[in-house]
């Protein structure tokens, strides 16, 4: 419990570190998870970072009934579920959008107020693009919702069951690998839209090759390193019949993220 907690904060803390990096322009960068644009992906990764902890304050089901593979598992994604997961993801962006425009507006007014009393003073104040100020908005968004999360989690059971959004009952311990899944491979999809080199941390790497592989080892061929066969079992990267075959005969698992 406590290795799949540190990969879920350490690559947790490599996305927040970036998303403090970005421009208004690389918010609106077109993704390989269509049609988000950045500032979707990274709405729909922070309502995913976010959601332990409700799912903790919520009574706990009596028995576990899926993993972390069953989670991912295609039937999940049929086009109505994977629609409001799209639309999902777009308004949690607008609602962002709102309170920044909102607040740029407040900030606005302030400058003003504060130009008015320097002219007054006879002191020079310069004025604050608060228009820049939207990647801080998205940035503070993800670090509130993973950070919660991560808090949310200490001291609590590995074995401690919780719902998931899908109805699903499953370990907490379980659900948590899978935020380290979403996290980790949308980060993967957020560094091609951002023409950025990959930032996948070792910890989380470590954690989704395990889940990939079931506990076994991982099948000859299909990367010399975790970030290629991350990439490759996730559709980032495509596989070769020789290497999909040999994948399938050693059992390993395929994760859907519903486009």
């Amino acid at each position: 419990m406590e290795r799949v907690r540190t990969a879920f904060r350490d690559e947790c803390a490599q996305l927040d570190g970036v998303l403090r990096t970005l421009t208004v322009g690389d918010l609106d960068r077109r993704t390989p998870c269509p049609p988000w644009a950045v500032r979707d992906l990274v709405a729909h990764v922070r309502t995913g970072a976010g959601r332990l902890v409700d799912m903790i304050a919520a009574p706990a089901p009596p028995r576990a009934e899926v993993d972390a593979a069953d989670y991912f598992g295609a039937a999940k994604f049929t086009p109505e579920v994977d629609a409001a997961r799209i639309d999902a993801a777009r308004i949690e962006a607008a609602r962002i959008e709102a309170g920044r425009v909102e607040a740029a507006r407040i900030e606005a007014g302030r400058v003003e107020a504060g130009r008015r009393e320097a002219r007054v003073a006879g002191t020079a104040r310069g004025s604050r693009d608060t228009a820049a100020r939207e990647p801080g908005e998205v940035a503070a968004a993800f670090a509130a919702a993973w950070r919660a999360t991560y808090a949310a989690v200490g001291g609590q059971p590995a074995d401690r069951v919780v719902r998931t959004r899908h109805g699903d009952a499953m370990t907490l311990a379980d659900f948590l690998v899978t935020r380290v899944v979403e996290v980790g491979v949308h980060g993967l999809d957020l560094a091609v839209a951002l023409d950025r080199e990959p930032w996948l941390t070792r910890t989380a790497a470590e954690v989704i090759v395990e889940l990939l592989a079931g506990g076994r080892p991982v099948p000859a061929g299909l990367g010399a390193d975790p970030l290629t066969l991350v990439r490759k079992a996730t559709g980032r990267t495509p596989l070769t019949t020789s290497e999909r075959a040999r994948a399938e005969a050693a059992g390993f698992r395929w994760l859907a993220f519903g486009g």
